[in-house]
């Protein structure tokens, strides 16, 4: 029977799910993950969303769509895009993806527009391609130069499946830069408009729209990400759900476990329970 046609069924999550985080790379995230049946809630990331379906129907609302990938197509869900997940079969899908900060596509492209794969999966061979090299095997390691040559390669892939667009805006890439540094450093305390419309040597509305261009998300999202990355790193660790929430600067563990939800589909408490042990270097 196929799932994905009942988008009013019953949540319901299984034992059988689990997902495995690889081991680090510098602001890039790797898992493969396997899903019986519901997978996750509709929830949105600041970073980009690339992978491959290995096997069954990988299938989920993106926008006004329904998708439903099989293996041979890449996916690429972009930032702030809003998604669900679930099996489009009775078998379950399995799948491999990387989340890749948008900074890191624009050490690439040096400060044009993100570009957007319309509908998520694209069939671009050299997309396909690209994307192998952090895809391939989760259990290698790869050193700074084969990583940056990984990257360069998604980057200029993406945008030849995204195609060219024209009309595009001018954007203060440097002054958005500066801003999202300050973000990243701002963490616990928090960070006023007034200190990032200062440091960005722009308007806030000029900055809030060239931030979404340039990394995908507004500034008030893209602290609330670095913040629940930070929540998920220590609680990793060990360390209690209300001792993480206050590390990283939220109000209380309600407040941080709202914006889990939100930004994962799923509570950290599940999250944690699917976590399996890291890959070895």
């Amino acid at each position: 029977m196929d799932t994905h046609s009942h988008d009013d069924a019953p949540l319901t999550h299984s034992p059988r799910d689990w997902v495995l985080r690889a081991a680090p790379l510098p602001q890039l995230e790797r898992i493969e993950a396997y899903f019986h049946g519901h997978g996750f809630d509709m929830h949105r990331h600041d970073t980009y969303a690339i992978g491959h379906t290995l096997s069954g129907v990988q299938s989920f609302r993106y926008g006004k769509e329904r998708v439903n990938n099989l293996p041979g197509r890449t996916l690429v869900l972009h930032p702030d895009e809003a998604h669900d997940g679930r099996a489009g079969t009775e078998d379950g899908f399995r799948y491999r993806m990387f989340y890749l900060e948008p900074a890191m596509i624009q050490q690439v492209l040096g400060g044009t527009p993100l570009p957007f794969i319309k509908g998520a999966a694209s069939n671009h061979p050299g997309l396909f391609r690209a994307t192998q090299a952090l895809l391939a095997d989760l259990d290698a390691a790869l050193d700074p130069l084969e990583l940056d040559d990984a990257l360069y390669d998604i980057a200029v892939a993406l945008q030849a499946a995204a195609g060219v667009r024209k009309g595009r805006q001018t954007v203060n890439y440097a002054g958005a830069q500066r801003a999202r540094e300050l973000l990243r450093a701002s963490l616990e305390q928090g960070v006023s408009l007034a200190e990032l419309e200062h440091a960005s040597d722009t308007d806030r509305w000029r900055l809030s729209r060239d931030f979404r261009a340039l990394f995908g998300t507004t500034p008030y999202r893209y602290l609330t990400l670095r913040r629940l990355d930070q929540v998920r790193h220590s609680i990793a660790l060990g360390v209690s759900l209300t001792d993480a929430s206050a590390m990283a600067g939220f109000a209380d563990q309600s407040h941080m476990t709202r914006h889990f939800v939100k930004t994962f589909g799923y509570p950290p408490g599940r999250w944690l329970k699917m976590l399996k042990v890291q890959r070895a270097v």
